[in-house]
C-alpha cells in the first residue's frame, strides 16, 4: 500500500539529527511557553472576540470560548503525546505520515498550510486596524483606500502587508532572534491583559449582560443556542497557538520534556486570560457597540467606554492614555502572533518538501541562518496578498475549519499509533485513551458543523486544489512512494475517489448555501458549481484509467 506507507518513528529521529542539514535546537521549556502564548493571545481576544459577540454569541462569547477550550483540551493532549514521541519538525504533518499514511499526511499538511497562511492574514488585517486607530490619536489619518482591502470599502491593506513583510524577514533572519523578540512581546502583551481585565472590572455594566444569551434572530448561528457554538468555532482559530508550538519540535533542547510544557502550559494559561478578558470586555459595553468595521479592533472600542457620562451625556475616557498604551502592546503582541503562524507554516511546507511531496527548493536551508528562507519569501507574498484584499471573517472562518480539520486528524493518530505502537517510548502519555481522543473528534466535528457553508466551500475547493498537486507532483516525487509499481494505479483509484466525492460534496454545500441565503452571493455558486463539475470529471477520468497504467 504505497500510498499509505508510513515514517518509521526511528528514521524521523534519526532524520531530526543530521548535523549541518537541519533546523538548530534553541528553544526550551519557557520559550515554547512564550512561543504558544504568543500564538494565543491576541487572534482571538483582540481581533475576531468583536465579531463573534455582535453578530453571534453577544455577552455569552465566554461560553464560546469555554466550549472551543474543551476541544482544545482534548486535542491539546492529544499534540502534546505526539510531540514528545515524535519531536520533529511539521507538526500534525509529520505525526499523519507516522500513524497514517502518506496520503493522509499530504492532506493534513495541506490544510495546515491554509490554517496558518490565512491565521496570519487575519490578523494582520487586525493589526492594521489598531495601527489606523492608534494614529488617529495624534491626527494622523491614513487614506482609508490604502488601510483597506475592496470588500471593506477601499483599495489594499497597506499596512498589513507591511508587518507580513517585516515579520517574515525576521523570520528568515533566525529563530533564536524571533524567539527572543517574542518572548519580550509576549510580557507586554499578558500584562496588558491584566491590566485591562482589572481595571475594565470596576467599569461593567450588568445591564450589558442582559440578555446574556439574545434571543436567536430566526436565523442559524445567530444568537441563541446555535450562534454560541458559531461563535466557539469561529474564535477557536484562536487557540492554535499550542498547534504552532507543535511545529517547532525540531528546534527544542529537550523536545520530550518541553513540547507537552510548551503545549498545556500555553494552553492552560491562555484559556483563563480569554474567559476572563471577554467577559470584561462584553461588560462595559454592549456587545453591539462591535458591530462594523471597528469590530475587528474590539479592544479599542471596549476601552472608549470606560469612562464616566458627564451632565450633557457625553462619555469620558477615564484612561486616554490606557488606550494609546494598550494599542502599543496590541501591535507588539499582534506581531508576535504572526510570527508564530508563519513559522508554523514554513515548518510544515520545509517538511512536506523534505519528503519529496512539494519541490525540493522549499526546504533549502541558509546556509548561514539555518532557516528554511524560501519557503518563508514565498508564504511572505502569499499572506501579504491575503491581508490586502480579503475581509477578515473571511479568513478568520478559514483558519478555524482548517484548525478543527487538524486537530481531528491528531485526536484520530493518537488511537491509530496506541492501537499500533502501544510500547514505543513516550515523553507523554494522553490520558484515557480512547475516550479524550474521541472527545476530541465529537467537539472539533461538532464546531465544524456549526460553521457557515461558504466555509465549507473554501475548504473544500482548497482540499480539491491540494488533490490536483498531489496527483501531479507528490506522488510522482514522493521520497517513500514514488517508484513503486502500485502507487499511480493506487493514486488513480483512492486520490480519484476521495477527489469524486468531494466534488459531490461541493456542488451539493453550494446548493445548500445557495438555499440558506435565497441567492445572494452567486459568484462563489456559480464558481462553486463549475469547480464541482470540472473536477468531477477529471477525477471520474482517473477512475477509468486502467489500473496497471504507470502514467499521470
Amino acid at each position: 500500500m504505497s500510498l499509505f506507507v508510513k515514517k518509521s518513528i526511528s528514521g524521523l529521529l534519526a532524520e531530526s539529527r543530521e548535523d549541518g542539514h537541519s533546523l538548530k535546537r534553541t528553544l526550551g521549556a519557557g520559550a515554547l511557553v512564550a512561543l504558544g502564548i504568543g500564538a494565543i493571545i491576541g487572534a482571538g481576544l483582540f481581533s475576531i472576540t468583536g465579531i463573534a459577540a455582535a453578530t453571534q454569541a453577544g455577552p455569552a462569547i465566554t461560553i464560546s470560548f469555554v466550549v472551543a477550550a474543551l476541544g482544545c483540551c482534548f486535542a491539546g493532549l492529544c499534540y502534546a503525546e505526539f510531540a514528545s514521541m515524535i519531536p520533529v519538525a511539521g507538526s500534525a504533518y509529520t505525526y499523519s505520515y507516522a500513524t497514517m499514511g502518506e496520503f493522509i499526511a499530504w492532506v493534513i499538511g495541506w490544510d495546515l498550510v491554509l490554517e496558518y497562511a490565512v491565521g496570519a492574514a487575519t490578523v494582520s488585517i487586525s493589526w492594521s486596524r489598531y495601527l489606523v486607530k492608534f494614529l488617529s490619536g495624534f491626527n494622523v489619518h491614513l487614506p482609508e483606500a490604502l488601510t483597506a482591502g475592496p470588500w471593506d470599502h477601499g483599495i489594499i491593506n497597506l499596512p498589513a502587508v507591511f508587518i507580513v513583510v517585516l515579520v517574515s524577514l525576521l523570520l528568515i533572519k533566525g529563530t533564536q532572534e524571533s524567539a527572543v523578540v517574542n518572548s519580550i512581546i509576549v510580557i507586554l502583551k499578558v500584562a496588558v491583559v491584566l491590566v485591562f481585565i482589572i481595571l475594565g472590572w470596576q467599569y461593567i455594566n450588568k445591564t450589558n449582560y442582559d440578555p446574556y444569551i439574545p434571543a436567536n434572530t430566526g436565523t442559524f448561528g445567530e444568537f441563541g443556542f446555535s450562534g454560541i457554538i458559531r461563535a466557539a468555532a469561529v474564535v477557536f482559530f484562536a487557540y492554535i497557538g499550542f498547534d504552532a508550538v507543535s511545529t517547532a519540535a525540531q528546534e527544542a533542547k529537550n523536545p520530550r520534556r518541553d513540547m507537552p510544557i510548551g503545549i498545556l502550559g500555553s494552553l492552560a494559561i491562555c484559556t483563563v486570560l480569554y474567559i476572563l478578558f471577554a467577559h470584561v470586555m462584553t461588560g462595559v459595553t454592549s456587545y453591539k457597540s462591535f458591530m462594523g468595521k471597528d469590530s475587528i479592533a474590539p479592544v479599542a472600542v471596549a476601552i472608549e467606554h470606560m469612562g464616566h457620562v458627564d451632565a450633557n451625556g457625553i462619555l469620558h475616557a477615564d484612561y486616554p492614555w490606557l488606550n494609546r498604551a494598550i494599542i502599543v502592546a496590541i501591535l507588539g503582541g499582534y506581531s508576535s502572533v504572526i510570527l508564530v503562524m508563519l513559522m508554523g507554516q514554513s515548518r510544515v511546507f520545509y517538511s512536506m518538501s523534505k519528503d519529496g511531496l512539494l519541490p525540493g527548493i522549499f526546504s533549502q536551508i541558509h546556509t548561514r541562518f539555518r532557516t528554511p528562507f524560501k519557503s518563508n519569501f514565498l508564504f511572505m507574498l502569499i499572506v501579504s496578498l491575503f491581508a490586502a484584499f480579503i475581509p477578515a471573517r473571511v479568513v478568520g472562518e478559514m483558519t478555524s475549519i482548517g484548525t478543527l480539520f487538524a486537530f481531528i486528524l491528531v485526536c484520530i493518530g493518537v488511537i491509530v499509533m496506541r492501537a499500533k505502537m502501544p510500547d514505543a517510548p513516550r515523553g507523554f502519555r494522553t490520558p484515557l485513551v480512547p475516550l479524550v481522543p474521541i472527545l476530541g473528534i465529537f467537539t472539533c466535528l461538532f464546531m465544524m458543523v456549526f460553521l457557515p457553508l461558504d466555509t465549507w466551500i473554501r475548504l473544500i475547493v482548497w482540499m480539491l486544489i491540494g488533490f490536483d498537486i498531489y496527483l501531479q507532483y507528490g506522488v510522482r516525487h514522493s521520497i517513500l512512494s514514488a517508484g513503486q509499481k502500485e502507487t499511480i494505479p493506487q493514486a488513480n483509484k483512492v486520490v480519484g475517489t476521495c477527489g469524486l466525492l468531494l466534488a459531490l460534496l461541493l456542488g451539493g454545500v453550494a446548493l445548500m448555501h445557495n438555499h440558506q441565503t435565497e441567492g445572494a452571493d452567486p459568484g462563489i455558486f456559480y464558481f462553486s458549481l463549475i469547480f464541482a463539475a470540472l473536477h468531477a470529471i477529471y477525477f471520474g477520468a482517473r477512475l477509468t484509467k486502467n489500473k496497471n497504467s504507470n502514467t499521470i
